[in-house]
């Protein structure tokens, strides 16, 4: 199964490219995780942030793979513990399609992403800058693997 972590923004700072890279080394070769960046909507003076969402989802929908089951990061998403996320990465296996997760912006996911996704997905109730958030999204998949296998790296 390949998981596709599509997300608005480039150019991120090193610290954020070697920790996500540090888990996405840690899982296996049937568990890949990998990353798709799509440029931010260019932002004017004006605020015309459903304009800027739009675009953006724009770029995330057209990035992902084709068949592949949506899951949007969003805020007002369900939010899973370790085990419960170790249980929906057991079920996308079984499905044996690729999975896409969508992270927004500065301003969130558009309207279309929302609806294009067959799950949406709290990492939590606070504000992640969304650098960090490929962070944790790479360290809690890797962790629920780990659940999956019985490894001692998550402990209850």
């Amino acid at each position: 199964m390949r998981i596709h972590l599509l997300a608005v923004g480039e150019k991120m700072p090193v610290w954020v490219s070697q920790g996500y890279q540090e888990y996405v080394r840690r899982l296996p070769a049937d568990n890949t995780l990998l990353l798709h960046e799509v440029s931010a909507a260019r932002r004017g003076k004006n605020p015309e942030v459903e304009r800027w969402k739009h675009q953006e989802g724009e770029r995330l929908l057209a990035a992902v793979p084709k068949g592949a089951h949506v899951v949007a990061l969003d805020e007002h998403g369900e939010g899973w513990t370790t085990r419960q996320l170790a249980g929906r990465l057991e079920e996308w296996r079984r499905q044996g399609s690729d999975i896409a997760l969508l992270v927004g912006g500065a301003d969130g996911l558009s309207a279309d992403c929302l609806q294009q996704a067959r799950q949406r997905w709290s990492l939590s109730p606070l504000t992640l800058p969304h650098a960090l958030v490929r962070i944790v999204l790479a360290e809690q998949l890797y962790r629920a693997w780990t659940v999956l296998q019985g490894h001692p790296y998550h402990r209850d």
